[in-house]
């Protein structure tokens, strides 16, 4: 082999190298073993200790093979699921082990990305394409939703974003507000006023994420903790947030880690349940339920 050509492979594998390095956030994850190995024992018992989880479910929802799903959100009021798709604009309803309830169109949405069970039956949906959230009222009798009939929508700005706008999506009760995650350019918390019912404030910019993850793809909070969790489908990460939105620790989604059969391919949205349970969608059709090793054995 010529120098040349030496030359041209050593580069080839240089930036491989570093393509790979900024998708998984080797780097990041460095930062995120440090900030995890600074928690105390106290810290971990009183909040959310992501390590100690383990994949116990690992399916395909049948009959969404060519759909999307994305974000992922907990009723505590009924102890179900719900997810949205963005190929076709549904909200799906799943119980707690992956099975099917209901598929319900939402008439007048382009693409969904982001979900969010409220107070008393009302659930937000964000519009990835049309730039905008909206608050539905929802029952066990709902079969269809028309944004036309919404209880309110609220522009989102951001329209230059393309395909990069908002993506997760989150009620935090104890702060009142919903949290959304913004894909990036920038990638970004913000926090949205709400008293669980419409929205009742402005936008605002809350922290950067960019130096943990490539892309925000999902959200939930952790209602006995306040802490949130953020998920990464670039990046194969989870990573819990504390209430100054600092790192508190993290599971990487790849194959042979925490239970985990293979990578979740792309992972797009989280949640958790009452019992501290944790549940996560990838498209195209995959359902991940996790519990933490104690409760799991």
């Amino acid at each position: 082999m010529s120098r040349t050509l030496r030359l041209c492979a050593l580069a080839v594998l240089l930036i491989a190298a570093a393509v790979t390095l900024h998708l998984l956030r080797l780097d990041a994850r460095a930062l995120l073993w440090l900030q995890e190995s600074r928690t105390t024992a106290e810290q971990r018992a009183s909040g959310l200790w992501l390590p100690g989880y383990q994949a116990v479910l690992q399916l395909e929802v049948p009959g969404f093979e060519n759909e999307e799903f994305s974000d992922l959100s907990y009723n505590p009021a009924t102890d179900t699921l719900f997810t949205v798709s963005g190929k076709h604009p549904l909200l799906i309803e799943l119980s707690l082990d992956g099975q099917l309830l209901r598929s319900i169109p939402v008439i007048g949405a382009s693409n969904l990305e982001g979900v969010a069970v409220l107070e008393d039956g009302y659930l937000a949906v964000t519009d990835e394409r049309q730039h905008n959230l909206t608050i539905f009222k929802l029952d066990a009798s709902t079969r269809e939703l028309r944004t036309e009939q919404a209880v309110q929508q609220v522009e989102l700005g951001y329209r230059d974003s393309a395909n990069k706008g908002f993506e997760g999506l989150a009620w935090d009760k104890r702060n009142q507000r919903l949290l959304l995650g913004k894909e990036r350019d920038p990638l970004m918390l913000f926090g949205l006023p709400s008293d669980g019912r419409k929205v009742t404030g402005p936008l605002q910019e809350l922290a950067s994420l960019d130096d943990y993850m490539t892309d925000l793809a999902g959200l939930t909070v952790d209602p006995r903790s306040g802490q949130i969790l953020a998920l990464s489908q670039e990046s194969h990460l989870l990573v819990s947030l504390n209430q100054q939105y600092q790192p508190q620790s993290f599971i990487a989604l790849l194959g042979a880690l925490n239970g985990l059969d293979s990578n979740i391919p792309q992972a797009e949205g989280v949640a958790l349940d009452g019992a501290g349970n944790l549940y996560m969608v990838s498209e195209s059709n995959k359902f991940y339920g996790f519990r933490q090793a104690s409760a799991s054995q």
